[in-house]
């Protein structure tokens, strides 16, 4: 787990990570929150509707966000004041993330920082892209 300080983060400053989706995962989500929706739990729905199984939950994507601030950048003193997202291309079952934060600017006089995030699938594909407003907690 990184321990950045306000004083450490920089434009530029970036951090990434990888995460597979599993079932597990799916099935947690479902418990947690319960969407029930078939779209995210029956593969024939999901072919019928046009996709090639059932579909990740894009909140479940999007939750990587809190393991990128939290852990990553800046880690322990984060707290995260305000994310925006847009999910460009679905995730399934099985796909690989890779989870991308990069500070793009920093307010000194607030002392927060803006983080540009994406995540992209094993294929390249960018299936989530947005912002985080970010504060850095005292150590």
């Amino acid at each position: 787990m990184n321990r950045y300080r306000f004083e450490d983060i920089k434009v530029g400053l970036k951090a990434s990570f990888t995460v597979k989706i599993t079932e597990e995962m799916m099935n947690s989500f479902r418990n947690i929150t319960g969407d029930i929706n078939p779209l995210h739990t029956d593969d024939d729905f999901a072919v019928k509707k046009g996709f090639e199984g059932k579909v990740a939950y894009g909140m479940l994507t999007a939750s990587f966000l809190s393991a990128l601030a939290g852990v990553y950048l800046p880690g322990e003193n984060s707290l995260i004041r305000q994310v925006e997202v847009k999910f460009k291309k679905p995730v399934f079952p099985g796909d690989e993330l890779t989870v991308t934060g990069e500070v793009s600017d920093v307010n000194e006089e607030f002392k927060i920082f803006d983080m540009k995030v994406t995540v992209v699938n094993a294929s390249g594909d960018k299936v989530l892209r947005g912002t985080m407003q970010m504060g850095v907690l005292d150590a």
